[in-house]
């Protein structure tokens, strides 16, 4: 599932950036953008929605076919907790 993050802190392009989530773990996640990021450079990262923030720090930053990037990002701090759509707000009975 895909989640809508902010990103911001890049040194070269200011400002919040509006992400999409690949992949989620405890420790970092994988986000799709459109700004390069520098390994190693540290981020602030926010849920949408929810209430989860980190201080983040780019582990890789990999160039897409076409346009953007591939970010591997590890949570240094955290706080909060992520929001997943419920089976009734996607639609669907509790019992499938």
């Amino acid at each position: 599932m895909k989640l809508a993050v902010h990103l911001s802190g890049n040194a070269e392009i200011p400002g919040t950036e509006t992400a999409f989530t690949e992949n989620v773990s405890p420790r970092g996640v994988r986000v799709l953008s459109v700004r390069h990021w520098r390994a190693n450079e540290d981020l602030d990262f926010v849920s949408l929605p929810g209430t989860f923030h980190a201080r983040a720090r780019v582990a890789y930053c990999q160039p897409l076919v076409g346009a953007g990037y591939a970010v591997g990002l590890e949570f240094l701090e955290q706080t909060g907790s992520w929001v997943v759509g419920t089976p009734s707000a996607l639609g669907k009975s509790p019992q499938g």
